[in-house]
């Protein structure tokens, strides 16, 4: 984090101030689990993003969620469905969970939307996102985590009526059924959007004033979260930073910054649980945004290999593997 000598250094620091030191320098070569790992993101990305294309109530949806579902099983899990309705059309929240050994009331959640909005094949929105949870069921299928871990693949995240009804987002039902059955979430992350990086300067870019704090270069994953979910977010960034040789910021801020809560991990804030979302930074970054030119081809399967590695081994922490 760059701090200036100015007043905003004091306003902001308890907000941004993360612990360790983003990683700088040349990416190590691949190991042979990031190899595996590249390979199997991108057959996600590709089925989604071109076998399948657009995924919403218009199109698509049912095709990608009944992908989700065989591709868990594939991988050995019992998926969980969990349908609502809403203006006549049908949806499915898809989960699985990996119950705690030692803490099993302490839940974990880590989840992505595989829904798009209209007329985008959503590579990077959210395919890259669908494509890491499934690497980290895969990677964590055999373990043994002293919290309870579940993985949610969320329906509805693209509303067509998204900004000003944010409550009919699946992720909304779901953290809502979390609380009325009086779960005891202690961390909810969202990986949404994972695969643009550029290390060309002014590749980056952000709402005023964090650029005077953070790198212009859009070559790292950022961690956000509101300033309720700021120890999780701290949390995050610390075990990331300490065992993953990529480039990480994170953040904190209060909700009066809209932008942190663009995804699913907001329906969790409104129940009172801790939420992160790790993201590529969405439209600050990628000028194909929520466009049909949202494709495989703009994406660095590489480097999404390498951040579907660190948080795999966060999440680990995260549940006390």
């Amino acid at each position: 984090m760059k701090f200036l000598n100015t007043p905003l250094r004091w306003i902001l620091s308890p907000f941004l101030a993360m612990p360790g030191k983003s990683y700088q320098g040349a990416l190590p070569p691949l190991t042979e689990s990031e190899r595996q790992i590249l390979a199997n993101v991108e057959a996600h990305v590709r089925s989604l993003s071109e076998g399948i294309g657009e995924r919403s109530f218009r199109s698509g949806l049912e095709q990608a969620a009944d992908y989700v579902i065989d591709r868990l099983r594939a991988l050995g899990y019992t998926p969980g469905i969990h349908e609502f309705s809403l203006d006549g059309h049908r949806y499915r929240n898809i989960d699985i969970e990996i119950r705690g050994a030692a803490h099993p009331d302490e839940i974990v959640v880590v989840g992505a939307h595989y829904d798009t909005v209209f007329g985008s094949p959503g590579a990077d929105d959210n395919a890259t996102g669908v494509a890491a949870l499934f690497e980290i069921a895969r990677l964590l299928k055999d373990s043994k985590p002293d919290r309870t871990l579940r993985m949610v693949f969320f329906s509805n995240e693209e509303h067509p009526l998204h900004r000003s009804a944010w409550e009919s987002m699946g992720s909304f039902f779901y953290a809502r059924g979390c609380r009325e059955r009086g779960e005891n979430v202690v961390a909810m992350l969202v990986l949404e959007m994972l695969g643009v990086y550029s290390d060309a300067e002014g590749s980056q870019s952000y709402p005023y004033p964090f650029s005077l704090f953070y790198p212009s270069r859009g070559n790292f994953v950022a961690f956000v979260g509101n300033y309720r979910s700021r120890s999780l977010v701290r949390r995050c960034v610390g075990s990331f930073r300490s065992h993953t040789a990529f480039p990480c910021e994170g953040g904190a801020p209060p909700e009066l910054f809209s932008d942190i809560g663009r995804s699913d991990h907001w329906s969790f804030w409104q129940f009172g649980y801790p939420g992160v979302m790790v993201t590529d930074t969405s439209n600050f970054r990628y000028r194909h945004y929520h466009t049909s030119q949202d494709t495989p081809d703009k994406l660095d399967f590489e480097r999404l290999a390498r951040v579907t590695a660190g948080l795999a081994r966060t999440v680990s922490e995260l549940a006390g593997v």
